[in-house]
């Protein structure tokens, strides 16, 4: 699991009041997207450690994260400014890319099982529009490891916008670090074959984005 949070860094500082997501089924309709995306965690892992292969594992995975999280969101304020000058054509691509890595790190960091599980908090905090749900990654033994949900509303329901590590080192913040050098005014390219190189490695050449 930790090479796995490597993708969770730089600071998010935000303070978010006590609340919950309109009501008791407004808390379980954010709720719902994490505990499906924790509950296809564990069965990875599981999968994993009886050497279901990381392709089967990376198909299985690919729906869910597609339906938990808003990846287009996401990309897109990972690459800052400049997303609304990349080409369209590259716009797609690097969407299609950034999917593919998104479930690849899942895939390649929850490789083994040994009772793990996860525990959501079912206390929704309110930050403006959006909704913060604590979770915890809980190993057999050790320290837990702390995982906040940012949640937006979203035509599809509510979907994951960004995660935060320790409850304040925010992954989007830490993509638009990692992003920053690879995208250029009307040129993703760097990006796009920067991302397809990483799929590539995390797979061990098992997932090609063509």
């Amino acid at each position: 699991m930790a090479a796995g949070l490597a993708w969770l860094v730089p600071p998010m500082m935000a303070r978010a009041a006590s609340g919950d997501g309109n009501g008791p089924n407004g808390d379980a309709a954010v709720l719902s997207p994490i505990k499906t995306l924790d509950a296809a965690l564990i069965a990875l892992m599981q999968q994993a450690s009886k050497g279901v292969s990381f392709k089967q594992r990376y198909d299985t995975l690919m729906p869910v994260v597609a339906k938990a999280y808003d990846l287009d969101l996401i990309l897109s304020v990972s690459v800052g400014l400049l997303w609304s000058q990349v080409p369209a054509a590259q716009q797609a691509m690097l969407k299609q890319v950034f999917a593919a890595y998104t479930v690849a790190t899942y895939v390649k960091s929850f490789d083994h099982y040994d009772g793990q599980r996860f525990v959501e908090q079912n206390n929704v905090r309110v930050l403006g529009p959006r909704r913060i749900v604590a979770t915890q990654f809980v190993p057999k033994s050790g320290k837990p490891v702390e995982l906040d949900y940012v949640m937006t509303q979203t035509g599809a329901g509510w979907q994951i916008s960004d995660v935060l590590f320790d409850g304040t080192i925010s992954k989007v913040a830490t993509q638009r670090s990692d992003f920053s050098g690879l995208v250029m005014p009307g040129d993703a390219t760097k990006l796009i074959a920067a991302l397809r190189k990483k799929v590539a490695t995390l797979s061990g050449g098992m997932i090609k984005v063509s």
